[in-house]
């Protein structure tokens, strides 16, 4: 008797385990997928407020007073951050308003866009 009750249980277990395989290939098979990263979908969604407080070209960082910046958890502040080039970094002085999109790149925060 306790050879069947082990049997049974076993074989309830591994059917319970292949159904809930199953339904979640199912649960995946079934989803809309764009084929484009979530970040690539709106790029401007990922825009923040900012205003220039200081340039340093000879580095390319940007120091910004900026509001939150959702993709990458950053609360409002004051930071530099390095732009991706030079001369975005020359295209910008104190006292400029413009909206930024900063992005963790290699473990370094970098401003990938900024628009006037």
């Amino acid at each position: 008797m306790k050879q069947v009750l082990i049997v049974s249980g076993v074989l309830l277990a591994a059917s319970g385990i292949a159904a809930s395989s199953a339904f979640a290939a199912g649960d995946m098979n079934n989803m809309a997928m764009s084929g484009k990263p979530a970040a690539d979908v709106d790029a401007n969604a990922a825009l923040t407020d900012a205003t220039v407080k200081s340039v340093d070209t000879s580095t390319g960082m940007v120091m910004l007073a900026h509001g939150a910046m959702s993709n990458i958890a950053m609360p409002a502040m004051t930071m530099a951050y390095k732009a991706k080039d030079v001369a975005m970094a020359k295209s910008v002085h104190a006292g400029d308003k413009v909206r930024v999109r900063v992005e963790n790149m290699g473990g370094t925060l970098t401003i990938v866009r900024m628009d006037k």
